[in-house]
């Protein structure tokens, strides 16, 4: 007995204790760890599964509340097989010209529209359809280092793990299209009574007109700013040629 209780005397001394930079340093190792599981498998399950709703549809039912306003969310998600290749088209005119090409990032235009910033000039940001596709299902809204390094980190998993046509049938099913209107399907129906599918050429190029800022332009009846980026938009949508 004497024996076993220097052993374990022994046992007990020779373990030793985490310093609290060590525990530290575990508790964000495993907060990593478990991070980057959980939003693998959550890109994973929305490769196949409708995104039912963003956090972009949470925060403007609460700003409706707080204006004592109705919380309106108009969301019908369809494939993108029942979305007008018009509008396919005309968003990528209009917020992505290289989409199909660059692999999450537009360097090029994120460099442009720095530089025009700088100037104080007025045109749209250098964000690609990924991009924005990847901070509407998965992120908040702000300008914050840490919201755009997860926009990345979420950029280049649903490149790697949805593809270019699985990116456009989330975007077109999720971005806001109007006040309390969310992806195609409910635009269609809400600015020209129609399903998706349906969409003519200019009509397409109305709903991409308004993206920079769905909530103060107009698809339909729409200002002269709006009109001019209509007319723009419809003429570029014969020239692209979609291959997901």
């Amino acid at each position: 007995m004497a024996k076993k209780t220097t052993q374990n005397k022994t046992t007990k001394k020779t373990i030793k204790k985490r310093t609290p930079l060590q525990k530290i340093g575990r508790f964000f190792w495993l907060s990593f760890l478990w991070f980057n599981i959980i939003s693998l498998l959550v890109v994973l399950l929305f490769k196949f599964v409708p995104v039912p709703f963003t956090p972009l549809m949470a925060i403007r039912a609460i700003e409706h509340k707080e204006e004592n306003r109705a919380m309106t969310c108009s969301h019908d998600w369809v494939p993108i097989e029942e979305i007008s290749l018009n509008l396919q088209k005309a968003v990528i005119a209009s917020e992505d010209g290289n989409f199909l090409e660059h692999w999450g990032f537009d360097f090029k235009a994120m460099q442009k529209a720095y530089k025009n910033n700088e100037k104080g000039k007025r045109i749209k940001g250098g964000s690609t359809i990924s991009q924005q596709t990847a901070k509407n299902v998965f992120l908040w809204q702000g300008r914050s280092y840490v919201r755009k390094a997860l926009e990345a980190y979420y950029t280049v998993l649903i490149e790697l793990i949805w593809g270019k046509k699985r990116i456009m049938e989330v975007y077109l099913n999720s971005i806001e299209m109007g006040d309390g209107v969310y992806g195609a399907e409910a635009a269609s129906k809400y600015w020209f009574k129609k399903d998706a599918a349906n969409l003519t050429r200019y009509e397409a190029a109305g709903i991409a007109a308004i993206l920079p800022n769905p909530r103060k332009f107009k698809a339909s009846n729409s200002s002269s700013y709006i009109n001019r980026r209509k007319a723009t938009i419809s003429r570029y949508i014969p020239m692209i040629q979609l291959d997901y």
